[in-house]
């Protein structure tokens, strides 16, 4: 279409053409190509930086691996971050956190691509319970990862100075700031004093950048990234097993479950998770595999509240499953007691046709206390006391009274004469949440953090 101008044509000063962006007509070639365009902010120029450099490009298996993994999610966060006029080189930022791995937890409870700690992932609505946890959802986590870097930049100005709010807590960077003025001292990330791994969390980004803005300075190569999507979503309206939704897309299992990351159960719950991610090709094939699925039902496991406070063998005879089936499809640990209100996992029945309800799949949790071994207690018998009424009275079966004290269930006993009773050790542990949270001593955790972000990644396997 040809533009007319409204009035005669000026002309431009050396100084004004000089100033002026060129736009680049030409499609990047890749997405690599994309992001290098996007690359907005300030280098980082330390013996840090090349420090990362040397170690990163002397492992190009590592880089290789990480790459890869990466393949599934880099377009969405380079479309994510144009969207929001970020610098694109935040896409990298994953492969510091995690190596792109979705499934990575950090030694201080951080999860996900991004690395969120539990509180912080709340605040940024990302939801955890029994059946998903949003830290690992590929989008939600990258929407709210790319939400708290655009609010530490806000607070502090600097990317720099953002990261490592990040990483370290913006309370911590406030304070270290705010000292460094007192003493007439800089303010830049370089200036503060933090800890090693703050230290080096930007040089680590900056060199991850510098390879991929010039692979071959470094002898490395990157893995061909297409500038497309990789993925697409589709909607689902009834629960389904996560491996009938694999092979209904014809994706590998595994592939699946990368995309889909949060679905840490074998079934997942419409109600709460009323999307699914499919590589782009799969989408279509998904949707029509569905449409003529004549096998039965689509989710073969439904949720049972737990209706008091009992041991997992109690829990599995009352729902017709093995113990150790039980606790596995749930991540029981050993030695605990479910209590009651807990959402547990169980087989469906052959006749249950209804789905998984919008608040249970949104809210439920599994809430564990340890099974802390009885005491023996001698107590005295009041007046009028029988073995019925001790047993009551201490909320224990009469048989088990009975046998304690070597006397009849129907036995009495006289006033002030010692009764044996075993009694349950005041529960020195405590497990809230989601399945396969660690049950800690009662005193003996860690203080929480002020500091979101103050943690070290552990990844399994990079």
């Amino acid at each position: 279409m040809l533009l007319i101008a409204d009035g005669p044509l000026q002309p431009i000063t050396a100084t004004q053409a000089a100033s002026l962006a060129v736009a680049q007509l030409a499609a990047p070639s890749d997405l690599w190509e994309r992001m290098k365009r996007g690359f907005a902010m300030p280098d980082l120029e330390t013996a840090l930086v090349h420090d990362r450099e040397s170690w990163y490009s002397s492992r190009p298996d590592y880089i290789f691996r990480m790459t890869e993994r990466s393949r599934k999610y880099l377009f969405h966060i380079v479309e994510e971050l144009e969207m929001r006029n970020m610098p694109t080189e935040l896409a990298l930022l994953p492969f510091v956190e995690s190596a792109f791995n979705p499934q990575a937890v950090s030694s201080a409870k951080a999860a996900g691509m991004w690395q969120f700690m539990p509180a912080t992932g709340k605040h940024f609505e990302l939801k955890q319970n029994a059946f998903r946890d949003d830290r690992r959802d590929v989008l939600a986590s990258t929407r709210a990862a790319l939400d708290y870097l655009q609010k530490l930049h806000g607070m502090f100005g600097d990317w720099h100075l953002a990261l490592a709010a990040y990483n370290w807590g913006e309370g911590s960077v406030g304070r270290a700031i705010a000292k460094n003025k007192r003493l007439g001292r800089g303010t830049a990330y370089t200036d503060l004093t933090m800890p090693m791994e703050t230290r080096f969390y930007v040089p680590k980004l900056q060199a991850i950048k510098n390879i991929v803005a010039a692979p071959e300075k470094f002898g490395s190569s990157l893995p061909a990234i297409g500038n497309h999507p990789y993925f697409q979503t589709v909607d689902i309206k009834r629960d389904i097993d996560v491996v009938l939704a694999a092979k209904l897309a014809e994706v590998p299992l595994d592939d699946f479950k990368a995309l889909n990351p949060s679905a840490s159960r074998p079934v997942i719950l419409a109600a709460g998770t009323p999307q699914i991610l499919l590589p782009w090709d799969n989408a279509a094939v998904f949707q029509s595999n569905l449409d003529t699925y004549s096998g039965g039902r689509l989710a073969s496991w439904t949720v049972w509240i737990a209706p008091t406070t009992m041991r997992s063998a109690e829990a599995a005879k009352r729902v017709g499953m093995s113990e150790a089936d039980l606790r596995s499809v749930n991540k029981i640990p050993a030695r605990v007691v479910i209590r009651a209100g807990s959402s547990l996992l169980i087989p469906r029945g052959a006749r249950m046709e209804q789905d998984v309800t919008v608040h249970v799949a949104d809210n439920g949790q599994l809430s564990l206390v340890a099974d802390a071994a009885p005491r023996r207690t001698v107590v005295k018998a009041g007046k009028n006391e029988s073995v019925t009424s001790v047993a009551k009275r201490y909320r224990v079966a009469a048989s088990d009274v009975a046998e304690w004290n070597k006397v009849g269930t129907s036995a009495s006993f006289k006033a002030g004469q010692q009764v044996v009773v075993f009694l349950p050790t005041k529960a020195k542990t405590v497990a809230k949440g989601r399945p396969g949270t660690r049950v800690a001593k009662a005193g003996r955790g860690a203080k929480a953090s002020k500091n979101a972000h103050n943690k070290t990644v552990r990844v399994a396997k990079r």
